[in-house]
């Protein structure tokens, strides 16, 4: 994958494609949702803030090398724009990124942030050959903790104050995963 081009991700139920200028209403109806967003560093979106999360997003696809895999997540059967997932090489060096995901409120529930996450670190392990990737979540957020160890994570750590948040400093729960697969080059 040399040249990092415009990347799709199949699982089951979803797509997970680059976002499109289009895709702006159905990504700003949850990103603008104090409640789908209570444990995100950022949010509620005003109209700019998720104008300015596309323009980066579109962006980051011809970004080269490309460091930032930023996927809008859609639900096969409907064609609907469920959530968003996001894979970032934070040291290509050390073959190791960082990721996220947000599935918005109707769609919750299903499963469909397993199915992400799965894929995002599939693409990180077997196309872009990387050896770590890690995700964080608030403490309190039972649902994405179930998640990153369904996915295959370990949490490895508390981090204490880490997010300044609305005007209070929250914790994270470190979760990694390391591609056993992966050779040294």
């Amino acid at each position: 994958m040399g040249h990092n081009p415009t990347v799709e991700l199949r699982t089951q139920r979803l797509l997970l494609r680059a976002f499109r200028a289009g895709d702006h209403d159905a990504v700003h109806a949850f990103a603008s949702d104090p409640e789908i967003v209570r444990w995100m560093d950022w949010g509620p979106n005003t109209p700019e803030e998720t104008s300015i999360f596309l323009g980066l997003a579109l962006l980051s696809e011809t970004e080269r090398p490309r460091r930032a895999y930023r996927f809008a997540v859609v639900r096969a059967a409907d064609d609907a724009l469920i959530g968003s997932a996001e894979l970032h090489i934070e040291s290509p060096e050390n073959k190791r990124a960082t990721m996220g995901y947000l599935i918005a409120g109707p769609a919750q529930g299903h499963g469909y942030a397993t199915e992400a996450g799965q894929a995002l670190i599939s693409l990180a392990f077997d196309e872009l050959g990387l050896h770590r990737v890690t995700a964080t979540c608030d403490p309190s957020n039972a649902g994405s903790a179930a998640v990153l160890r369904k996915i295959g994570m370990t949490q490895e750590g508390h981090l204490h104050d880490h997010f300044l948040i609305r005007g209070s400093w929250r914790d994270r729960l470190l979760f990694a995963v390391l591609n056993t697969q992966a050779r040294v080059s």
